[in-house]
Parts: C-alpha cells; sequence; structure tokens
C-alpha cells in the first residue's frame, strides 16, 4: 500500500473497503506479466464482493501467466474526498498502483443506475471520461454485464463492450490486446480488430442518425464492422473455467458466502423478464460438477453457506440428485444450502423434505401479479391454487415467514389488480391459519415486495409505454389502502429511480450528455435513495433540451428501429412482437420444456439448447 494510502484511512469508515490483503487475493511480479488489468465495479466494496461475474472473471484471467487481474471498487464519498484532496488517483486493492497505469480497464454493468460511478470512477483515476480523448492503446476501457445489451446511453465512454459471457471472450481479447501492444498498433488499430471477436461491441465504428421526431433513422457500420453483434455463449458449462477460490473479505458484505451456478437461462419466457431472454438457452450443469465446485470451494474460503445460483432453481431438471449429493457432506460440515429463485409451480413434496434437511430460512416466490388475468398477460404461467398450496407445503414443513414479489405498472393493469395483490397475500396469511401442520405457537410473516415494472430492451414488452411517476404513486397508495392485516407487510421501490431507470434501459447515444453533465453536477451512487439526486437529473434534462418521457411513455411501433436493433442475443424480433400481441390477447405460451417456441437461442450454441428439449424444432 502506498504510504500516502495508509494516510488518509484512518480518517475514511470501513477502511477494510481500501486495503486488500483478504485471503485468496492474486499477487503476482508486475515485472512478470505482459497485461495488468484492473476490474472495476461501479459501487461500494460491499456490493462488487458479493458479485459472482467478478469472482469468475477475476480468476479466469489471474489463470494466464501473462496477466495480472486486480479488483476497484467505487469508494464511498469519504474515501473519495480524502483521495481528491490529497491527489490520490483511483488505485487496484491487490499492488495498490494506479489503474491509470494499467493495461485494461473493465466496468460490470449490472444496473443502469451506475453509468455515473463508470464516469465518477474513469474520472478519479486521472483519464479523460470521453473515448474520443483517450487516444492512445492503453489503457483500453471496456465494458460487459447485463446493461451492454443497450449500451448507447453510455457509448461515448467506453471503447467497447463485451455482449454475452466472458470466460472466452476475455481471453480472445487479453490476446489481441497483448498482440496490439507487442506490435506497437493504434488504439483504432485494436477496437477494428476487436469489433470482429464474435461479442465485442465497438460503438465508434457504428454511425446513428435520427429522425425528426427523434425516433432512430438508421444505425450504419463503418471500417469493416460487422452490421449485427452476436452476443457471445459458453456452450458446455461442465467444461467451462470456474474458481477453485474466491478472495474472502474481511468486512461483512451483502452476499457472504459459496456461490456456484446450476444453470443458464431460463425455460420459462416470463414477457417482463430480461434476464430470461438474455442468457438463454438453457445450459445447465452436471450435479457432479456441481458438488466439486462446492467442496472445493468450501475448502479453499471456510463459507459455511453455499447458494446455488440460477434464474429459477427449482427448474433444475436433477435438483433432487443434486442436494442428494451435497446433503451427503454438508449436513455433518454443517453448512447451509441457500436455493432462491424457487417456482411456485414447481415444489414438489420431495423438494421440501430436502430443504428441511438444511438450515430453514425464509422462502421467497414471485407471483409477479395479483389476478390470473394479468398473470397470463406477464406469461407467468402460475395460478392462485399452486400459490396457496405452495404456501400450504411450506408452513407444513415447518416454515413461517414467506416473502411474495410483485410488481405495478405492467401493461394493461388496472385497480382491480392491485387489490389482488392484497388478496392473494390474505389468502396466504389465511392458508397458514387454517392448515392443521402449521408451526405450533407461532404466527406468520408474509412479507410483500413491490418493484415498479421497467420496459427492457429484448423482451416482449420492449415496445410498451413505462407507467408515469403519478400512476404508479396512485397505484401504490390503492394497494395501501386495501391492506387489512398487520400480517402482511408491504415493501415498495423508490418510482422515482424506477422511472430513471426506465429512461436509461431504452435510452440512445443523446443520452450521454445528460450522463456526462449531471455527473459533473454532483450525480453519483444513484441507485442508493439517499445519494439519488432526482431534481439535478431532471434539471440536466431540461437544459439538455430532452424530454425524458420520450423514453419511458411513449409506446414504439414495431416498424420503429430501436437503439439496440444492431445487437444480436439470439432472440427473433419475430418472437418477441409475436409474444407482445399474445400479452394484449391475454394468452400464454408453454415453457420450453413443454414446447418450443422458437425463440431463436439456440442458433448462438449450434442448433442446440437445454437437454430436456434438444429433440424440438427450433
Amino acid at each position: 500500500m502506498k504510504p500516502e494510502v495508509e494516510k488518509i484511512l484512518p480518517l475514511v469508515q470501513k477502511p477494510g473497503r481500501y486495503t486488500g490483503g483478504e485471503l485468496n487475493e492474486v499477487i503476482k511480479n508486475k515485472d512478470e506479466v505482459a497485461l495488468r488489468y484492473a476490474f472495476c465495479f461501479p459501487d461500494t466494496y460491499e456490493i462488487g464482493m458479493s458479485h459472482l461475474g467478478i469472482k469468475i472473471l477475476y480468476s479466469v484471467i489471474n489463470n494466464r501467466e501473462d496477466a495480472w487481474c486486480e479488483r476497484v471498487f467505487a469508494p464511498e464519498d469519504d474515501m473519495e474526498e480524502q483521495m481528491r484532496k490529497n491527489n490520490i488517483p483511483l488505485y487496484a486493492l491487490e499492488s495498490g498502483d494506479y489503474i491509470k497505469d494499467f493495461d485494461a480497464i473493465g466496468f460490470t454493468l449490472m444496473y443502469e443506475l451506475c453509468y455515473s460511478n463508470v464516469l465518477n470512477m474513469i474520472d478519479l483515476a486521472g483519464l479523460p471520461v470521453l473515448s474520443k480523448d483517450r487516444t492512445e492503446l492503453t489503457p483500453i476501457i471496456m465494458a460487459g454485464g447485463a446493461c451492454a445489451c443497450n449500451p448507447e446511453p453510455i457509448a461515448d465512454f467506453v471503447d467497447f463492450f463485451q455482449l454475452g459471457e466472458g470466460e472466452e471472450m476475455m481471453n480472445d481479447v487479453l490476446d489481441l490486446l497483448k498482440e496490439c501492444k507487442e506490435k506497437g498498433e493504434s488504439k483504432a488499430q485494436f477496437l477494428e480488430k476487436a469489433a470482429h471477436i464474435q461479442g465485442i461491441y465497438v460503438p465508434s465504428l457504428y454511425d446513428i442518425a435520427y429522425n425528426e421526431d427523434g425516433t432512430v433513422k438508421s444505425i450504419t457500420p463503418k471500417n469493416g464492422a460487422p452490421e449485427k453483434v452476436k452476443k457471445r455463449l459458453v456452450s458446455d458449462l461442465d467444461n467451462v473455467f470456474y474458481p477453485k477460490e474466491f478472495v474472502v473479505p474481511f468486512i461483512d458484505v451483502v452476499h457472504d458466502r459459496v456461490v456456484t451456478e446450476i444453470f443458464r437461462g431460463c425455460i420459462r419466457g416470463c414477457r417482463f423478464c430480461q434476464a430470461c431472454f438474455l442468457n438463454r438457452p438453457i445450459r445447465e450443469k452436471s450435479p457432479e460438477t456441481i458438488n466439486n465446485d462446492c467442496k472445493i470451494l468450501c475448502e479453499t474460503t471456510g463459507y459455511d453457506e453455499i447458494s446455488l445460483c440460477s434464474l429459477s432453481s427449482s427448474d433444475y431438471s436433477q435438483l433432487p440428485e443434486l442436494l442428494s449429493e451435497l446433503l451427503s457432506w454438508t449436513t455433518d460440515d454443517k453448512i447451509n444450502i441457500a436455493l432462491p429463485s424457487l417456482r411456485v409451480d414447481n415444489f414438489p413434496d420431495e423438494l421440501v423434505k430436502k430443504l428441511n434437511e438444511v438450515r430453514r430460512s425464509g422462502l421467497t416466490f414471485a407471483p409477479e401479479a395479483g389476478t390470473q388475468r394479468l398473470r397470463d398477460v406477464i406469461n407467468k404461467n402460475v395460478t392462485e391454487d399452486e400459490v396457496i398450496e405452495t404456501s400450504k407445503k411450506a408452513f407444513s414443513g415447518g416454515w413461517t415467514a414467506v416473502k411474495l414479489y410483485f410488481m405495478i405498472g405492467l401493461p394493461t393493469e388496472n385497480m382491480t389488480d392491485i387489490e389482488g395483490i392484497a388478496d392473494l397475500a390474505q389468502k396466504v396469511v389465511d392458508t397458514f391459519y387454517r392448515n392443521p401442520d402449521k408451526p405450533k405457537g407461532k404466527g406468520v410473516n408474509v412479507s410483500v415486495s413491490v418493484a415498479s415494472f421497467v420496459p427492457k430492451p429484448f423482451t416482449p414488452f420492449q415496445w410498451e409505454p413505462q407507467d408515469a411517476p403519478d400512476t404508479l404513486k396512485e397505484k401504490q397508495e390503492h394497494l395501501k389502502e386495501t391492506v387489512k392485516t398487520k400480517k402482511v407487510s408491504l415493501h415498495f421501490h423508490d418510482i422515482r429511480i424506477s422511472f430513471f431507470e426506465g429512461i436509461l434501459a431504452r435510452g440512445d447515444r443523446r443520452l450521454g450528455k445528460v450522463i456526462l453533465k449531471a455527473w459533473q453536477k454532483g450525480c453519483k451512487f444513484d441507485c442508493w435513495n439517499d445519494k439519488f439526486k432526482f431534481d439535478t437529473w431532471m434539471e440536466t434534462f431540461e437544459e439538455c433540451g430532452i424530454d425524458p418521457t420520450f423514453y419511458t411513455s411513449r409506446k414504439r411501433e414495431f416498424s420503429e428501429i430501436l437503439p439496440w436493433d444492431h445487437l444480436d442475443y439470439g432472440i427473433r424480433r419475430e418472437f418477441l412482437e409475436n409474444e407482445n400481441i399474445k400479452a394484449h390477447k391475454g394468452l400464454t405460451t408453454a415453457n420450453c420444456r413443454e414446447k418450443c417456441s422458437a425463440c431463436g437461442a439456440a442458433k448462438l450454441n449450434g442448433g442446440k439448447c437445454d437437454a430436456m428439449c434438444q429433440n424440438m424444432v427450433h
């Protein structure tokens, strides 16, 4: 650690965020590597250290003898104040070296409201925030993650984006960067070559034109860039690289445990869910691979909890077999198994029995909408009877706490649908008290978490308008009035943050000047309620002559060119359009294991999809 950094640490809260030195961090001799990579997470240490993607890619890069990956997190206000006051640029935790001297800087973009933090971290590093002003080959700045599916709002600040899964793509990028660096090639030469790596999108190689009404007129590639940029996909999860150890933090973080994926993708096709469509097709890990990963990670980290990660854990086709393998050693070692993302329509008695063998915590289910009509619109394919029956099983199994996730502001929603949320929550409470097998002498707690719907790219609802903040506020108040019992607790997401998320989610490059100016006015950590400067953002939109409701309140026609139409995540546009039409008719689509809906995702995986539906037509 540099002396100037050591000097300021006693002046900040939680200095453990900024020291490094944790168990399993990777230290290399910088004179013996060809490439130095700064992996930047645009949020605090506690959030970033909980993120599985950074754990995987940190190990992927450090598995190379010629590269050293180090971690960088967004400093809190007190630390940033001291850094700027003492002229200390942003540094990496492992070496303490300033990242402006690294070869590559990579950002993970998991949430649209982190964009101002990306600019702040680039500036704090001592680098120009605009890509065009960084003329040297290194440090090259890249970004990936879920928000890379529409990177246009921050296209002016990042040199290139990684679309899709990074384990194999990252090595291709670093091989090319090493080659260009050794040959003394320019940044422009590197970017033109990088554009031909599958999954790499270079914004500067695409010209965007607009119609008089503000919609996109054309997206034109240049200098040999591909017309469509296809996302990258890992086909074989059993043989792809997975870490043998995680860095173990000194301080408490959000998710401090072993995490291992059990599969990628989702069979369900909920029409609001971006993650479902971005991560298709389904690819499962074998129970043997998962069990082995968990054993090794528990041994190398000392953690006593395992989280089995997926978009819908109970859809893993070999879940009973997997739990049997894990319980064969975790029970004796007193290691807890967490199984998030359970489905109410796929909660068999056998699973209840298995879960009873591990330490019990609350169960979380997501009906998403309060009425069957609206659940059909969003293609949730969950019935009220299934919610009640699953709750009954849980209560009979000894659970007394259930968390239910809902959304308001969904397409075609009305106040009857809002009332349905309260009705369904009340029926879950009643199910507990009418159940003769419920835990004796205990009450029930039904926690209802209510988010505001935000239309996202690459979903069937990408053309839909977003409810205005005033409308969402009215719906929140109506729901509060409808709940009649203290056994049901309501929790709402900040409407203003959802509105802003909607602007950035479907925005175009013209938002770049708004983001830049808002950051210059002090906007950062926008996803934190106590730091979000809503009035400053709205003032900045007005100063830049941009109406934010153009991106939220407007229904788009199928014929409109969308800002992300030159990016290919494998899902056919015709499929998404048809799903939108079916939604407005209240028609559902079967899940992938019941019937292939020809979404197109399998084309990026050699025509193969989930092993349980490979014989279907794609």
